[in-house]
């Protein structure tokens, strides 16, 4: 059963209709079954409930109390905290005042939304706040990005075959970029964004966590504790920003006005509720290394950014080029290096390139692609990557969501980097709609003798 509480004052047949209205037009399955949903909507329930209200939260308990002996649920509960950051201080602390955080019979759990925090100084004051009311092993912290199955198949990919693992480090990969792109712009949200920018909104967590889970080594077991540790490993391994480097070494970028699948769109500071003069980054890129034996030496490069040509998300690894040009330079000039793609969004897949001779009487020598889709691979319908993490949940794995560790390394490396933008360095560049970003991601791997790849 689900109960709602929130603070609008609505009927339990008011938010019954809402569910009911929200689940024809967004269901997955087209028809929805009028049984099931009926069904559904008989298991939903609403406690209208102010967040500084006491009496609201001891309604809310006593409900609880007179459902679970209804339904006998054992005294299980997850508390979804759908509410802006800030609030979450101040919810945690009723759960904790009323008793609805207390395990007298079963499980109580607490999800949170990222962001978690907006800097390392506010993600360990929740953290405390937290843990005073919940233990750690009782708090999720949701990244959709951790429920998506193409981003476990990472995982799985390196670690379940043997042919790739041999090649995955400093010996075979020249370097590792990373894109989470968005054709969309702020969509409305321009107050929060405004607030936020691409590096907090996407790269300190989406964008890391993808980082983690490439440059991981592999854990003793898949389960929470050996898998989040490996990926903790990672953020620690990972080399601080200095000052001197963040020109060299990050981008910001805002975009104007311009075209995305053909239709013109304005530039960000025109925006709803955007400042006029926002320095508000929509565009990201860093470069770093990770400090470890495997990883030594070998280049990532980060990126994220609204109002790309397309929308994507994926981890380009790739190899360095053979050391002997047996087919003479210009052969070799003519094809790519081989790189190994994995397409975490939309088109979700995976995707080999190599060189394969042209049929034709001599040598010559093309960059080819061998793919593998999941759409055409598999017949099954993913479940979505919320429903397979509030299933993990209810059952007690924690092992896709977020620990409170991995949450303050990201926000170290990220504050940094924060702390030079807000003075100004690098300068805010501005790129149209509809392309890859700023002049300045370019000469961020121009540098090093290498270019973006275009998804």
């Amino acid at each position: 059963m689900v109960v709602g509480a929130a603070m609008d004052d609505l009927s339990e047949d008011d938010f019954r209709g809402r569910a009911k209205d929200s689940v024809t037009k967004f269901s997955r399955t087209q028809p929805v079954d009028e049984e099931v949903l009926k069904s559904f909507l008989g298991n939903l329930f609403y406690v209208p409930c102010k967040f500084d209200d006491a009496e609201a939260f001891k309604r809310l308990k006593s409900r609880l109390d007179e459902l679970e002996n209804q339904r006998h649920t054992g005294g299980n509960a997850v508390f979804y905290c759908a509410v802006p950051p800030p609030v979450y201080p101040q919810l945690v602390t009723q759960l904790g005042a009323c008793g609805l955080a207390r395990e007298e019979r079963g499980y109580r759990r607490i999800i949170i939304e990222k962001p978690f925090g907006t800097d390392l100084k506010s993600a360990r004051e929740l953290n405390t706040q937290l843990q005073k009311v919940f233990r750690e092993d009782n708090v999720y912290r949701i990244d959709h990005y951790l429920g998506k199955e193409t981003v476990q198949n990472i995982m799985v990919f390196r670690f379940a075959n043997s042919i790739f693992e041999p090649v995955w480090n400093c010996n075979f990969v020249d370097s590792i970029q990373i894109t989470v792109g968005e054709e969309l712009g702020v969509e409305g949200r321009g107050g929060y964004y405004d607030q936020a920018g691409a590096l907090r909104d996407i790269v300190q967590n989406h964008a890391l966590q993808l980082v983690t889970l490439t440059a991981m080594e592999p854990p003793v077991a898949f389960d929470a504790t050996s898998v989040r540790d490996e990926k903790v490993k990672v953020l620690r391994a990972v080399r601080p920003l200095e000052v001197s480097e963040m020109a060299a070494h990050t981008v910001r970028g805002q975009y104007a006005g311009g075209f995305v699948l053909g239709q013109e769109v304005p530039g960000y500071r025109q925006e709803p509720s955007v400042k006029p003069d926002s320095e508000t980054e929509t565009f990201a890129a860093v470069k770093f290394q990770v400090d470890n034996w495997r990883w030594a030496g070998v280049p990532f490069y980060v990126r994220s950014g609204k109002r790309m040509p397309k929308r994507v998300t994926e981890i380009r690894v790739q190899f360095k080029r053979p050391p002997h040009l047996t087919f003479g330079r210009e052969q070799i000039r003519e094809t790519q290096p081989n790189a190994l793609v994995l397409r975490i969004q939309p088109e979700e897949g995976i995707s080999l390139k190599f060189s394969a001779k042209v049929p034709s009487g001599g040598i010559r020598l093309r960059t080819v692609n061998m793919d593998f889709l999941y759409l055409s691979s598999f017949v099954a319908d993913a479940p979505d990557a919320y429903e397979r993490l509030l299933v993990d949940c209810m059952l007690g794995d924690p092992t896709l969501f977020t620990r409170s560790d991995e949450v303050e390394q990201a926000w170290t490396f990220v504050d940094a980097i924060e702390a030079s933008w807000r003075d100004g360095k690098p300068p805010l560049e501005t790129y149209k709609a509809g392309t890859w970003g700023p002049k300045g991601a370019d000469r961020l791997l121009e540098v090093d003798a290498r270019r973006w790849a275009v998804p």
